[in-house]
């Protein structure tokens, strides 16, 4: 090949680099999806609510997430005022989301940007990676779409459409440095200058669109890439697409297999006192940490009735545990869970065990009680015995 054919295959390259972020920002700009946390056209996001959804999309969906974001915003309308609520509040007002260590990492992230930076998140990656519960991921995603910084954050839908459109072949998670690098030349103009972005917003320049660039791909993830029978023929980016060209779009991204963790068992005991229930926290590290569960046996691979009972709470009256019909199940991100539910009924002024305490029943639901712990209280007031 001779120079100038050289020159011309570069230009072409270039060429088609520089079209696919336009091509990305026009389809997003006609068919954005429409989210609670996500600004109007021309409007700037707020850095708490961009952060606020990112911390409770981490392993929950859209649709799940939307009223809690909701609820949180109404309850706390900034970052200073959740960094003044109690952590208790908080962890009660996240029950039932899940992954609870995002709550506790949520509330002293508050605190921290509260007492550390004037209630203000700081716009650089760096910073925004020493606060508490954000990692890369989330530095990035407030950096590009709070603060327009030209950074890409990759999610699942992200690292789908890029393994696509790159044909990427090595396993994730692996190939995730790979499809980092190739989702950087799919980013919209932005800025790495934080006063200069300033300076174009107060004169009306919208230049940059770095987390426009990342929304998009989020969007056309969730909406067209999807995981089966993505709909290639509605993609804006479908003529480069080496997957589609191929017709092995549903293989890809390439994983590893998974292991999944062994099966752990344990027991849990349910306790009336009238119309109240016996609970109690458990310990503020590890998992559930914080939250509010019935007195339970360790979880463990192998367990028997007799070894499982020897954990139970101490209490004044109680002869005999019945055991309820059936098992509670519960997936955790690492380990499948059963307990058995054994149930009892104690005199109306029996104290709880140190540690423990009374609450009403009818007041469960302002508890801070983790879903597993809910199945279980549900499965052990019931009359199935």
């Amino acid at each position: 090949m001779n120079s100038r054919a050289i020159a011309k295959a570069k230009r072409r390259e270039v060429s088609e680099e520089t079209a696919r972020p336009a091509l990305l920002l026009a389809w997003y700009d006609r068919h954005r999806r429409r989210l609670p946390w996500r600004p109007l056209p021309g409007e700037r996001a707020d850095p708490y609510a961009v952060w606020l959804s990112e911390i409770m999309l981490q392993q929950t969906g859209v649709k799940t997430v939307g009223p809690y974001f909701l609820k949180f915003l109404a309850r706390w309308p900034d970052v200073d005022a959740l960094g003044r609520a109690s952590l208790d509040d908080v962890l009660r007002m996240w029950a039932g989301l899940g992954y609870y260590s995002r709550a506790r990492n949520l509330h002293a992230c508050a605190v921290a940007v509260r007492r550390d930076h004037g209630g203000a998140f700081p716009e650089t990656e760096e910073a925004l990676r020493a606060l508490p519960g954000i990692g890369p991921y989330t530095a990035s995603a407030i950096a590009a779409i709070a603060f327009g910084r030209r950074t890409m954050p990759v999610d699942g839908n992200i690292e789908r459409v890029v393994s696509r459109l790159f044909a990427v072949e090595e396993p994730l998670p692996q190939a995730k440095p790979l499809i980092q690098q190739m989702a950087m030349t799919l980013l919209g103009p932005g800025e790495t200058n934080p006063r200069a972005r300033d300076e174009k917003s107060r004169a009306g320049d919208a230049e940059s669109r770095a987390g426009d660039s990342a929304q998009a791909l989020m969007d056309l993830g969730s909406s067209i890439c999807t995981p089966k029978k993505p709909a290639c023929a509605l993609c804006p980016l479908n003529d480069d697409c080496v997957a589609r060209a191929r017709g092995d779009q549903e293989t890809f991204p390439r994983k590893a297999p998974k292991k999944t963790g062994a099966l752990r068992r344990g027991a849990a005991f349910v306790v009336t006192r009238g119309d109240e229930l016996l609970v109690r926290s458990r310990p503020e590290k590890g998992l559930l940490g914080g939250m509010t569960e019935v007195p339970t046996s360790h979880w463990l691979d192998v367990q028997d009735d007799k070894a499982a009972l020897q954990q139970a709470p101490a209490l004044k009256g109680i002869t005999r545990w019945r055991r309820k019909a059936g098992v509670v199940t519960h997936v955790f991100t690492h380990f499948p869970l059963e307990l058995v539910i054994y149930a009892a009924a104690v005199a109306a002024r029996t104290r709880a065990p140190e540690g423990m305490r009374w609450v009403p029943i009818a007041t469960l639901k302002d508890e801070a009680l983790p879903n597993v712990m809910r199945k279980v209280i549900a499965h052990g007031l019931s009359g199935n015995v």
